[in-house]
């Protein structure tokens, strides 16, 4: 455990310099003040900022209008509320559903502040393949720097780590560790937005609704990127099922995880009888921006 944790730390020290990232620095910084005199419930008030802004930041085509939520009085008020993430303590959350629907809420909200003051015009791995932004990208909350990468593989995915950078997020003295929500929702990497063209849309997700949201995402999800192809023995998805492959069991898993929520009908049937045998051929991820910046 020792030689992992230093790994651990040596690997991010690499990437801040490599990235030029500060891992000290984070979007919400402003005073607390006249948040915590106003005698309302400032966590409260928070959970309805972040659902406005995710509600607002679509347009009618389903992109994201960066330059006009810039300027919207939603955007204005959330950058204000998300000051109080740097005393709120997410331990306080009582169900599973809570926890999730708040973190995956942040991270799509801190995904869009992001592209916002970090100026991305046209995708968010033009600096550094990517490994800056999801780096930069980062709150404050009680007391604890907490970025893009920490909450979706330090939080939402247990620790499970990067695919690709190797070990885990978070040592395992880490403070953060107890936020962790196991055993893994894989139904999470189709409700987070990366503010790529090829992510799953963005959406608000509550505690009460998380359930059928979650389904309606995977479903969704899985019924535009799967494509069934019985001629050649194929099957063309998303590459988010090869990155996230061990989350879903493998290729087992995977083919268990579209089975469950394609669509009936003959494809579905085919499926069923070949698809442990079928070829995996992933679709190149479209990186450029999911709306207009500027």
């Amino acid at each position: 455990m020792k030689i992992q944790n230093q790994l651990i730390s040596v690997r991010n020290r690499i990437l801040d310099i490599i990235s030029r990232s500060n891992p000290d620095s984070v979007f919400n910084n402003s005073d607390l003040g006249d948040l915590m005199s106003g005698g309302e419930d400032p966590s409260a008030r928070l959970h309805l900022s972040i659902q406005e802004l995710l509600t607002s930041a679509m347009d009618d085509n389903a992109q994201v209008d960066y330059l006009g939520l810039r300027r919207s009085s939603a955007y204005a008020e959330y950058q204000k509320r998300s000051t109080s993430l740097q005393t709120f303590d997410p331990t306080s959350f009582v169900t599973r559903e809570e926890k999730m629907a708040f973190w995956i809420n942040l991270y799509n909200t801190l995904i869009l502040e992001a592209v916002i003051n970090l100026d991305i015009k046209r995708s968010v791995t033009e600096r550094f393949a990517g490994i800056g932004f999801f780096r930069k990208a980062a709150y404050l909350v009680n007391g604890k720097r907490v970025s893009c990468d920490d909450i979706e593989h330090g939080i939402l995915r247990a620790n499970r780590g990067h695919p690709y950078l190797g070990a885990r997020q978070f040592r395992s003295d880490d403070p953060r560790s107890e936020w962790m929500i196991d055993p893994i929702d894989v139904r999470i990497h189709f409700a987070l937005n990366c503010a790529s063209r090829s992510c799953p849309p963005i959406r608000a997700y509550t505690a009460e609704n998380l359930e059928e949201q979650l389904d309606m995402a995977a479903g969704n999800f899985v019924s535009q990127e799967v494509e069934i192809n019985p001629r050649d023995n194929s099957i063309e998805l998303s590459t988010i099922f090869k990155w996230f492959s061990g989350d879903f069991g493998g290729q087992k898993g995977v083919i268990a995880f579209i089975l469950k929520y394609f669509p009936d009908g003959e494809l579905k049937a085919w499926l069923k009888s070949n698809g442990q045998n079928a070829r995996l051929k992933y679709k190149p991820y479209d990186w450029g921006l999911n709306g207009r910046s500027h």
